[in-house]
Parts: structure tokens; sequence; C-alpha cells
């Protein structure tokens, strides 16, 4: 499998490039002129498409695929106009080797099978104006060229062959050296065999929080400096390394096909492994339609061979089946809000392979994602990737109304122009201010979650007495905060944004992407929704069903239903959070006005499960992390909170909780 050959280290020269040119332009008729062999200049494709996602790279159910199949499938998810101009194969059969884009290329899911599906189907070098942290850094570890110089594109038009040095301007010196190994496993296996904890930065300068955590967890390598500033990279120790199904497969594959069998991975008893995609599979109409749910099963399978083999600690998670025979089975959710109910601690770092992986950041640890190839050499080697980032530093003061929530504050943040212009990509977002200082470990989690919508690499909240207080009642650990667990009074912040708590109103983000938010207010004509859906990582915590609940209690007991021809599912994000919800009798109020509920996994929010769409008239409120073209089905999704998701399933349009009300006083 060409993920990496021996002969594919480059070192010195110049490459050459076929002059025909992939535009991912606004216009589908110049992408389908592209593909038909006709000559195309950027100025012809004008304007290029911005925040072009990864799951327009290779849509959720292309996943299923771990190997050379994905070369037939990458950009069959992207939009332009009103049209999905690219097919299967389309890529390959034309000969391209060159894609151009606009701003934010590779943005949302930490997939690395972007990147590969590109790579397998000839593509060679990727340019944009710019590009999200986890796409660029996977495209790397693979051994894909990417740019931000748009002036290359006339010149490889012309024929004219690149010198390598200019494809790696203004890359870090890690980057680089990854990039002329061929990637990372063959960079790994050369450098990283036996890395050593490096020595302690004790440095007498203020710090944040993050620098902090990163220096208790650095390795010293020859391919990395002592002390590495913004923008250089580096190798960290993790605390904790976790994978799901979409990924275990494709790494198996990797490192088998690589370095044989059986493998050394590093410190396993420090790998978690978990199944939570996938378990409503059966319910998934791309997959069911698709022929994809034998793929979804070989895929797992594949994983529990792989924790089988490597005697790794695993999560699966339940069918509604196996939840009503067995309500004490061990423990199971989703990946990363996991993670954050039995294993992070304040002051450790995480690294996972899912995009929210920074949900843990609410306990005051480091979390980040990363992709399949990070992770395949973070297990035979112990040693994560990672690029030192600036900090941006959210300062929420006042406090937030009654009836706005977490979710509320970050599509509001979404919504500003510095982070619509990617002023947040690849950074560390702190939250902090009396706001957020107010919030339970469940809404910082959101916070910190969803720091994957706003481009950056994580997010973190300084331990407090309430992280003390979520430690010592959900998980039993009565935490000592260390006096070095927070940021210095004087650390360097690239940008301070203040944020006025008080003044953020309940919040909706229109279809196509999570930085389309407004105030549910301003939303001029009547939205109806034939789907509502309250669930996933972000929105599936006990603070998340606590909102559920208050707005359908009140609704039920004014004898109100889900309005017809509306269906409304709650999903769970862990077991805990079903069993709170159990014990808090929460469930009477959620049948009572007709929601479906469902067992913890993903689901909708990757398309694959009960509350996506299934036809593109269909119109969704959802509280996911993202509505990127083609996430939640065919359909158009409406990003909400928990409340404004409840209380619109009531009154059939978007309505937030108060609006209800008030409609019905």
């Amino acid at each position: 499998m060409p993920f990496e050959s021996p002969s594919s280290a480059i070192h010195s020269g110049a490459l050459r490039f076929h002059p025909r040119i992939l535009f991912l332009s606004q216009s589908p008729d110049s992408v389908e002129a592209v593909l038909r062999g006709d000559a195309m200049t950027l100025a012809q494709a004008a304007p290029l498409r911005d925040d072009v996602s990864t799951d327009e790279i290779t849509p959720l159910p292309i996943l299923t695929h771990y190997d050379e199949k994905l070369g037939r499938y990458p950009y069959t998810g992207f939009k332009a106009g009103d049209r999905l101009p690219i097919a299967p194969g389309a890529v390959a059969a034309a000969g391209i080797e060159v894609v151009v884009a606009g701003r934010r290329y590779g943005k949302g899911s930490s997939r690395e099978h972007s990147p590969t599906a590109e790579k397998l189907a000839g593509v060679r070098l990727v340019i944009a104006e710019s590009f999200e942290r986890i796409y660029r850094q996977n495209a790397d570890n693979i051994g894909l060229f990417t740019s931000t110089d748009m002036g290359l594109v006339d010149r490889i038009a012309a024929g004219e062959a690149i010198a390598l040095e200019e494809l790696l301007a203004g890359r870090d010196a890690l980057a680089a050296a990854i990039v002329r190994s061929g990637g990372l496993l063959r960079f790994g296996q050369a450098h990283l065999r036996e890395v050593q904890a490096g020595a302690r930065d004790e440095t007498a300068r203020p710090r944040t929080l993050f620098e902090k955590i990163v220096a208790r967890h650095a390795l010293a390598t020859a391919a990395t400096p002592a002390a590495p500033r913004v923008g250089e990279g580096l190798f960290v120790r993790a605390d904790w390394r976790f994978i799901h199904e979409y990924y275990t497969a494709m790494a198996a594959h990797m490192l088998h096909a690589s370095l044989g069998r059986p493998l050394a991975l590093q410190a396993p008893k420090s790998v978690i492994v978990f199944e939570d995609h996938t378990s409503y599979v059966e319910e998934s109409p791309a997959h069911v339609r698709g022929g994809l749910v034998p793929n979804v099963q070989r895929m797992v399978e594949a994983q529990r061979a792989f924790v089988a083999e490597y005697g790794l600690r695993a999560h699966r998670t339940l069918t509604e089946a196996e939840a009503l025979q067995d309500s004490a089975r061990a423990a199971a959710g989703i990946s990363h809000a996991m993670v954050a109910e039995h294993y992070a601690l304040p002051g450790q770092l995480v690294a996972g392979t899912d995009s929210h992986t920074p949900h843990s950041g609410a306990l005051g640890c480091v979390a980040f994602g990363v992709g399949t190839t990070d992770m395949a050499n973070a297990l035979v080697t112990g040693a994560v990737r990672l690029t030192m980032p600036a900090a941006l530093l959210v300062r929420c003061d006042g406090r937030l109304a009654p009836g706005v929530t977490a979710k509320d504050l970050v599509l509001h943040l979404l919504a500003l122009p510095f982070i619509r212009a990617g002023g947040g990509v690849g950074k560390v977002f702190e939250f902090c201010g009396a706001a957020v200082q107010a919030l339970s470990i469940d809404e910082r989690a959101t916070l910190t979650n969803m720091t994957a919508e706003l481009g950056g690499l994580t997010g973190i909240v300084a331990p407090d007495e309430e992280t003390r207080r979520f430690l010592r009642e959900r998980r039993g650990v009565d935490f000592r905060i260390e006096d070095w667990m927070h940021s210095d009074p004087d650390a360097d912040y690239a940008q301070v944004l203040e944020i006025d708590g008080a003044a953020v109103a309940p919040m909706v983000a229109a279809p196509g992407d999570p930085g389309n938010g407004r105030p549910l207010a301003e939303v001029a004509a009547p939205v109806r929704v034939d789907i509502a859906y309250g669930g996933s990582c972000t929105a599936g915590k006990r603070e998340d069903f606590r909102h559920y609940h208050e707005v359908l209690r009140w609704a039920a007991d004014r004898g109100l239903r889900v309005a017809p021809g509306v269906s409304l599912y709650l999903q769970f994000g862990t077991t805990a959070v079903r069993d709170h919800c159990i014990a808090a009798g929460y469930m009477d109020a959620f049948e009572r006005v007709g929601a479906r509920l469902l067992q913890p996994s993903c689901g909708a929010c990757g398309n694959c499960g009960p509350g996506g769409s299934e036809r593109a008239d269909q119109v969704t409120v959802s509280a996911i992390n993202r509505n990127f073209p083609g996430r939640g089905g065919p359909g158009s999704v409406w990003l909400a909170s928990p409340p404004t998701v409840a209380a619109s399933a009531i009154a059939g349009e978007l309505l937030s909780f108060e609006q209800l009300q008030a409609r019905h006083r």
C-alpha cells in the first residue's frame, strides 16, 4: 500500500507537475470543465471555494475504506453552487496532480482519509490560501505537498519545475524534515526509536498553562529544538492516546504494511480504543443505500482484532437491545466524552484521533486531535507530533443570561469576523472570565470541544474548585490542584478576545458552516423543521440533558408534544449520562412528548445513525458541532443550543425556549 515506500523520501532538486490543475471553484461548470480536459486559469476559475471541509473531501461513508480504494473518492462531497461536480474516480481519470482552493482548506474532522484519498488518486500538491492545522499535518505525515504560495499556480500550468525548497518554504524544520523523509512513519523509525524526556523548562519567563503542560511532556530528539518557539515542531509524551473505529483499521494496516508484525507498542496501558460511531449504522440512509454496512462491520472487526492481538483497553458501544439486556455492562460512549469522564486529569496531555479531543481541555489538561499516521507513529514510538502554537485568550466577563448556554457562546465566537477570517487557526484557546468560571465542567467542555470549529489546536480552562467538584462527584477522585496549574499573569497571547457574556443571545448557525451564526431573534422568516436532534459529544452531556428536560418537562406538563411531522431524537453521549437521566427522572418527560431515546454513539453527528436527513428538502435543527454540506445528510442543518433544539421540536420551527413559552402563555 503506498502510504509510504522506501523510494518516497525526497532530498533535493525540483519537481514537475502535470499542468492541468483542478481548481475547487465556486462554479461547478469550471470544475467539470477541468475534469473533461479543458484548460483553465486561476483567473478563469475564480472565485475559489473557501472552507472546503474534510467532510467534503471524503464524506463519512467513504471512511469505511482504509486502503487503495480511497483513491476513487476524493472530493465526492465537494459542493459548488447547488451541485456535487466530482464523481468517484474522476480525479484519477483526469490525471490531476495539483489542486487549488481558497481559505481554511481541510477544516473540520481530523480524518487522514482525506489527504490519503487525494494522494492515492494521484494528487501530489495542494495549494490553498490557508490550511487548517490537522489537515496540513496529516498531509505532511503521508508526504503530500501543501503550499500557500498562489504564485506557483501559473508557473506549474506553464510547465515549470518547482524547487523543493520553494514547496517547503515557510514550513517549520520538523515539518520539512518529515516531508523530505516521505512521511512520519519513515521519519519516526529513523529518529524516534529511543526518545527520552526532555529537560524540564524552568525558565522564569511568564508562561501559559498550555506551555507549562507541554514543557512537562516534551521529548528530546535530535530533530527538534530543546526549547521550541511558536511555529516550531516538537514531540511530546501523552498520558493518554486514544483511537476509534474509523482510524484503527487504517492505522493497523499502515503499521503492519510498513513494519511487519507483531508490533512493539510503546506504553500500551495508556492506549484506549473506542467504538463510538457505528452502533446505529444500519439506520444510516447513506450507509444502507451505498451498501456500506458490510464495510463498516469489517472495519469494526479489524479494530477488535487489533485490540485482541495487542491486549489493549477497549470500550464498545451498546445497541438498544444490549442496553435492555444488560444495563450494568461496562461504560461506553463517545471517545472524547469518555476520556473526560474516566481518564484525563488536570495537567495531563491527551492525544486522540478525533478533532474534538479538546473536549477534555475543560479539566485543565492539554488535549488535541491527531490523524491516523500521527497515532500510528505514537503507538510504536510513544512520541506525538506537535507544532508549538500561539495562544488566544478569550475573556468572557459578565454572566450568561438565563436560557443562554455555552453552545450559544461558541456560535457567537464562531461568527466573529476575526474567527471567520481564520484568526484562530492552529492556536490555543484559553477561556477565562466570570462567565466561564460560572459554567459547569460539562458546559466548559462545549467551549473546549468546539475549539475544533474555531480552527484551534485545543481549548483549555484552568482547573479550579468546579474542576475538583466534578472529579470528586463524577469520578471519586480527590484531586489537588498544584501551584503551577494556571497561566502566569504576564503570559504572552497573540490576541485577547473580550466577550460580554450578558450580551450573548440564543444563537443559531445557518446551514453550510458553523461560522454562519446569528442571534435567533434576527432570523427573519419562520424556519420550519422536520428533524430535531439533541446529542453528540458537544451536546450529549448531563448538563445538556438537563436543558432538554427543562424544556420538555415544561411542554409535557402543558400537554404539548413534538409537533406533527417532526422527529425528535435525544442521544446520550455516554452510559453515565444515560444512567443519570434515568436516576433523575428525566425519561418520563422525554417519552411523554414523543422523543426517541438513543443509546450512546456519535450517530447523526457523523451521518451515521438516526437523526440525519434522508432528502434534500428536509430541515434539521441540531445541537451537534458542525453543519458542513452533507454532514447530517442531504438536507439543511441549522445548529442550535440544546434548549433551542428541544423548543423547536415542540414548535415545529426554529424557536428559543423563551419564545416557546411566550407562545403558550
